[in-house]
């Protein structure tokens, strides 16, 4: 970690500035996607026989923050194109070959979300549909996205049959239209549609086997990192990005407010409210980043020592991981409300950081309910069923 951090911190006022053209592209500018490859951000979770890094989920998570509190943007994609290479790891090796054989710093976008229907054919499968939410994807050469399988006539199999599927560029067409938005503007999470592309066996996964982890133990890998449970990984680089982005927005609030005076002529630090207000607002970032490390470092030892990680703690380490991404949103509103009107200019970054939080808590990911619910029952002896097991 200590290397991808040295190496992209050398471009931190570089990837900052860069958020406004970010903004105004819709998409990660090329400059910034650049430095993330070559920094080997989105190799950290990549197989060394691929070019990886195989570092300990906790140097990923620390990295995605520190980068996303540069740019929001920047650190999204970091910390979602930044997974995909753990889960393409339990692919078939000719899939992996496809991918980074030619090319180690090849990039894969996702959604994961069924949102397209499979049909069987000799082979492996025809696939056609439209999906949204696509983050980071004009800078990536294939795409990992979520498919439901079909019968023969193309309708969804009852109960649902869910895969993961590989795609190169060439088989799928991005709606350059389709994403203008509040927040994480510099994304560039585009919609993508597939229509009637052939997708070998080889280049899919049982996505409910990547869930409970069978995907792991049949692919061979020993590594901890593979060993490790998807219901935390996956969701570590999304919080992760948004702590980030909250620590970033603390970071331009204090800098601003150093010298301010209110019109009222009484300068910020002498503000005993104000000055209690930030304090808390800092407090529940640096515990919703040590709430979720915690949790890492605890299912890596575990993962280590071969124990098993039950639902249960599944479940109360998804519950730390929602709440944290909720805890730093408050925080930011709270820095936020107290940064005066100077903050509302669009050529302060404080409001860039402001918007792209909200729009990081919208992720199904941050959805509290289920999961909140899930925990809750599991440790008062209960079971939970269908959805409350989801990305669990």
């Amino acid at each position: 970690m200590a290397q991808v951090l040295e190496r992209i911190a050398q471009y931190a006022d570089e990837i900052s500035a860069a958020g406004v053209e970010g903004d105004k592209l819709m998409r990660l500018p090329d400059t910034v996607a650049q430095r993330l490859r070559e920094s080997g951000a989105i190799r950290m979770l990549q197989p060394k026989q691929y070019g990886g890094l195989e570092v300990h989920p906790r140097e990923f998570a620390e990295t995605t923050m520190a980068i996303g509190a540069m740019d929001g943007a920047a650190g999204w994609i970091t910390g979602i194109v930044g997974v995909h290479p753990w889960e393409l790891a339990f692919f078939d090796p000719a899939a992996q070959d496809e991918v980074w054989g030619a090319d180690p710093d090849t990039w894969m976008a996702s959604p994961y979300a069924p949102m397209g229907i499979a049909t069987p054919v000799d082979g492996g499968y025809q696939l056609s549909g439209r999906w949204s939410f696509s983050s980071g994807t004009d800078h990536c050469q294939w795409v990992m996205i979520g498919a439901a399988v079909g019968d023969k006539h193309g309708k969804r199999l009852l109960p649902p049959q869910m895969l993961h599927v590989l795609l190169p560029r060439s088989d799928y067409d991005i709606d350059q239209d389709s994403w203008d938005v509040v927040g994480l503007r510099g994304t560039g999470s585009k919609d993508l549609i597939v229509k009637d592309a052939f997708v070998p066996t080889h280049r899919t996964i049982d996505a409910l086997k990547v869930f409970e982890g069978t995907a792991q133990k049949e692919s061979g890998r020993t590594e901890t990192l593979y060993r490790f449970p998807f219901s935390c990984i996956f969701p570590l680089g999304i919080t992760s990005s948004l702590i980030g982005i909250a620590e970033g927005a603390l970071a331009c609030h204090l800098a601003a407010q150093k010298s301010r005076i209110t019109v009222a002529g009484t300068a910020i630090k002498d503000d005993p409210y104000v000055l209690f207000a930030i304090g808390e607002a800092a407090a529940e970032i640096a515990a919703s980043r040590a709430a979720i490390l915690e949790t890492v470092d605890r299912f890596w030892d575990m993962s280590e020592k071969g124990q098993d990680i039950t639902f249960e703690l599944r479940a109360i380490g998804r519950r730390t991981q929602t709440a944290a991404a909720w805890r730093v949103v408050r925080a930011v509103d709270e820095i936020f409300a107290r940064s005066g009107g100077g903050a509302l200019q669009m050529k302060t970054p404080l409001q860039r950081f402001w918007r792209d939080a909200h729009a990081g808590l919208a992720h199904a990911i941050h959805v509290p309910g289920s999961i909140f619910h899930a925990s809750a029952l599991t440790q008062l002896g209960g079971e939970p069923q269908g959805i409350y097991r989801s990305m669990i």
